[in-house]
């Protein structure tokens, strides 16, 4: 028996320019691992990430497997129907499916909700004993996966050149915090599920070689030092294996200083904060009160005292936003010398509190999910107008990654020895620049 896992690209137009982004956006996807790692070993598994590589469709394989986001929606049900026509089952899962699986199985013979650990060797067997007609339309398991049950990914079918780094691992499941806009508590439970310490320390002991390339480390958990005590006690053992690492956290781990120590010694070098806007309204409607507007100046010097770069995301679109967000917020950018930047568009994803809010007030005025990329105006803004949005959020964009604004933000980087890091950083900011390579210079909304 033969299975094929798929990773789809984003718009189909747009996936020429994904296939030649630089690899530093380019990291291979956990779930797909994940579900190959708890297939049974006698089922032969090919893995696809439609990111760095063309999908043959002429292939030969009992079932196919598609993990989708929101964004990847329309073109995972393109190839699920074309597998389909070809006589293949195909499965599909992942956020988008979960949240939709009435939508998502008119394309497919099945659709896993939710973790697909508890239900895929279940769904194998089923498929065993009579193919398609022994499937059942859904798979769900309504307990959470125990983390210490979990198998190790199965890194090895991975194409590794593709990539910047495939040594990237998960140590927890889960958000206390219940953000409007965000589906991963939705998804994966609003409690912290933790690995066992012992087990992240034989996986990495696994990964890691001598060099520095083999020590660099991505961690892919939305927020690696939700729980701090957790969090401490993981630095703590990783100290001695001299990693260097990236991973996500929240701005308010800044508060305890004994942490961030901790990551740094542990070779923590740079992290992906979620301040999500400088407006304290917006953080109200966002229901975000972990971020304390008050404390960004302070938190971000204390991250750049211990070493550890930031990539600072921010979010432009909620209703108490005007004309003016875009331009306060990249002076604070400015000022403050966010190492690299990322801005999304307000975005309703399903599911979320979000979706059901501007549902309810008519204000969703797009319904195609390819357009659900965090960079493109999906929704009618109350404050400006959706081509107000669009502009704005593209003027930022050209506005932080000009030559003049990378430099002024980079110069800060002699702080907390950080200059060791320079050339990495700048890569990061060349290639967001080269995003927007060619596009027509966007107005200052301000003047708009």
């Amino acid at each position: 028996m033969k299975i094929i896992l798929i990773s789809p690209t984003w718009k189909i137009q747009a996936k020429e320019k994904r296939m030649e982004r630089g690899k530093v956006f380019k990291f291979p996807q956990l779930s797909l691992l994940a579900v190959a790692a708890v297939t049974p070993p006698e089922v032969e598994i090919e893995l696809i990430d439609e990111n760095v590589e063309e999908i043959d469709f002429n292939k030969e394989a009992d079932l196919v497997g598609i993990t989708s986001m929101t964004a990847t929606a329309p073109r995972a049900y393109e190839i699920a129907n074309r597998f389909r026509e070809k006589g293949i089952s195909v499965v599909l899962g992942g956020m988008h499916p979960s949240a939709l699986p009435q939508e998502a199985i008119q394309h497919a013979d099945a659709v896993v909700i939710g973790e697909a650990e508890p239900t895929w060797p279940r769904l194998i067997e089923d498929f065993k004993r009579g193919g398609e007609e022994t499937l059942k339309p859904f798979y769900q398991d309504e307990r959470r996966v125990d983390l210490s049950q979990i198998c190790p990914p199965r890194r090895s079918l991975l194409k590794k050149n593709r990539y910047i780094i495939t040594r990237v691992l998960q140590v927890s499941r889960g958000c206390p915090f219940d953000c409007s806009f965000c589906s991963v508590s939705k998804f994966f439970g609003k409690k912290y599920r933790l690995r066992p310490i012992k087990d992240v320390v034989v996986e990495i002991k696994s990964l890691v070689g001598k060099s520095l390339y083999s020590r660099f480390i991505a961690f892919l958990d939305d927020n690696i030092m939700g729980n701090m005590k957790y969090a401490k006690e993981l630095f703590r053992a990783l100290i001695p294996y001299k990693l260097v690492w990236v991973g996500q956290a929240s701005v308010n781990v800044a508060q305890e200083p004994e942490l961030l120590e901790l990551a740094a010694k542990s070779g923590c070098k740079g992290l992906f904060v979620g301040f999500e806007s400088i407006s304290p309204s917006s953080l109200r409607e966002a229901d975000k009160p972990q971020n304390k507007i008050s404390f960004y100046k302070k938190a971000i010097e204390r991250f750049h005292r211990f070493g550890i770069s930031l990539e600072g995301a921010f979010i432009f679109g909620f209703d108490n936003d005007d004309k003016s967000i875009f331009k306060k917020t990249v002076n604070f950018i400015k000022k403050m010398k966010l190492d690299a930047v990322q801005f999304g568009i307000l975005t309703p994803f399903p599911g979320t509190r979000l979706s059901s809010k501007l549902s309810r007030e008519g204000r969703i005025i797009d319904h195609d999910w390819s357009n659900y990329d965090i960079a493109n105006v999906v929704f009618k803004p109350k404050l400006m107008t959706a081509q107000e949005l669009k502009e704005g959020f593209t003027w930022a964009y050209q506005h932080v990654y000009s030559f003049p604004g990378i430099f002024r933000r980079l110069s800060g980087m002699i702080s907390g020895r950080r200059w060791r890091y320079f050339g990495p950083l700048l890569t990061v900011n060349l290639a967001y620049r080269r995003i927007f390579k060619g596009a027509k210079k966007a107005k200052d909304p301000a003047k708009g």
